[in-house]
């Protein structure tokens, strides 16, 4: 008689509602922001969120600080437009909607054959190896004008072939739901590698590859893996940035959007998955929208990341985990008057330090315009000593009440924890 046992592995309601709610959202955006500045920046986000993912298979889940990541994005938005010029001249017969395949196809192999001599190494040296590759392929672009097109880059129509079930692909509500539809796929992809023995095998490697090596695994071929399949989803995100926008340039594979990828992949928190699709919001955010509000915006976003360096190492979603362990144990209202003071004190800093910026961009940079110039629509006299004196005032008062709310702050955060060690224990011990 068989001994053999059988056990029922129930399902995950909590993961199955987020991906539904991701679902949703994803559906509904178009129809709550109707508005084409709305319609552009959610089409860049469904790209980035694809890409910032990718990029944190290496960063977060393997170790590997990449400085060339747009490499690979980059080289499948030039194969993806390429093909879509064959297509639209009538050589190849291909649907616009698999155009971001092609790309990924093209991150795939251009990963294949850069990461054969990047993932030899790791730690600083594999980061260097990236950074040199990423301006070696970046000066390519400006000694191949065939294929990356010169100063001009190549340009395409991607209204072209057979309408599929009436859709051309014209009207940005529909490229918008072609992103989507990828954003999704690839997303539930890149988590489902996470819970694969590669993926947990990848976070060996990151956290102890001398234990790996140890026991039998080849490292190498570990990162190697993870290399290629991130430079895939890469491609796709290139893939569709070149269906969105119908022109590529050399910028793509330029060392300013690797340091993009890197810089919001960290902001977003690279240790949880969904730390990158918060940081992919917060890119699209700056670039698009902030840096139309002000011509510091590189200015203000340096001051962000190293705040976030120095006081939040894990990025926003460590944030947001720690404080969701605080509510499940019913302490977080415990904290609400020490986050207001936090914020109005913060904000207090911040309009000081936004003052005093605007001010002296707007001498060096607007002379021409007079010395009044306008803040939160206010008048202001960058002439005037008041100006000046009142922003200092400002900034002291809000630095000061900012320090105090710190320390009760961490205070009463001490206390909490405390207390939650106490409830666990307690909770053991029954």
């Amino acid at each position: 008689m068989s001994n053999a046992t059988y056990s029922f592995r129930p399902w995950n309601v909590g993961r199955f509602v987020l991906w539904s709610l991701f679902a949703i959202v994803l559906l509904v955006a178009p129809k709550l922001f109707t508005s084409s500045l709305a319609m552009t920046m959610l089409t860049q986000m469904g790209i980035a969120i694809i890409v910032c993912l990718s990029y944190n298979m290496l960063l977060g889940q393997g170790g590997m600080l990449s400085f060339g990541h747009a490499v690979y994005s980059g080289l499948g938005s030039f194969a993806a437009i390429h093909t879509l010029n064959k297509v639209g001249a009538g050589e190849w017969a291909l649907p616009v909607m698999l155009i971001p395949i092609v790309g990924g196809i093209a991150g795939l192999l251009v990963a294949a054959l850069l990461g054969a001599v990047s993932t030899k190494k790791s730690g600083n040296t594999f980061a260097m190896i990236t950074l040199g590759v990423g301006e070696l392929v970046w000066s390519m672009s400006l000694m191949l004008p065939e294929f990356f097109g010169g100063e001009g880059g190549i340009s395409s129509n991607r209204v072209v072939g057979q309408p599929f079930l009436g859709i051309t692909f014209g009207p940005q509500t529909e490229v918008y739901y072609l992103i989507a539809a990828y954003c999704f796929i690839c997303t539930v992809l890149m988590f489902a590698f996470t819970q694969t023995p590669l993926g947990r095998m990848l976070n060996a490697v990151r956290d102890n590859p001398e234990r790996v090596e140890f026991i039998g695994y080849d490292t190498q071929r570990v990162r190697y893996f993870a290399f290629m399949i991130a430079g895939f989803f890469a491609g796709i995100a290139g893939g569709l940035y070149a269906v969105n926008f119908e022109i590529v340039t050399a910028e793509v594979v330029g060392a300013q959007r690797s340091g993009a990828y890197l810089l919001f992949t960290f902001l977003g928190g690279s240790l949880f998955f969904f730390g990158p699709i918060i940081g992919a919001v917060l890119m699209v955010l700056a670039s698009v929208l902030l840096s139309e509000l002000s011509k510091a915006w590189l200015l203000y976003l340096g001051l962000v990341f190293l705040l976030m360096v120095m006081y939040a190492p894990g990025g926003i979603a460590s944030l947001l985990m720690m404080n969701m362990r605080v509510a499940a144990y019913g302490f977080l209202r415990r904290l609400w008057t020490s986050y207001l003071a936090l914020a109005g004190t913060a904000l207090t800093v911040l309009t000081a330090v936004a003052l005093i910026v605007e001010m002296v961009y707007h001498i060096k940079l607007n002379e021409a315009l007079g010395p009044v110039m306008t803040f939160a629509g206010v008048s202001v006299d960058t002439q005037g000593r008041d100006a000046w004196v009142g922003a200092a005032l400002l900034l002291a008062t809000g630095v000061g009440l900012f320090e105090l709310s710190r320390r009760e702050f961490v205070r009463q955060w001490g206390r909490i924890q405390e207390d939650i060690e106490a409830e666990i224990q307690r909770r053991e011990g029954l």
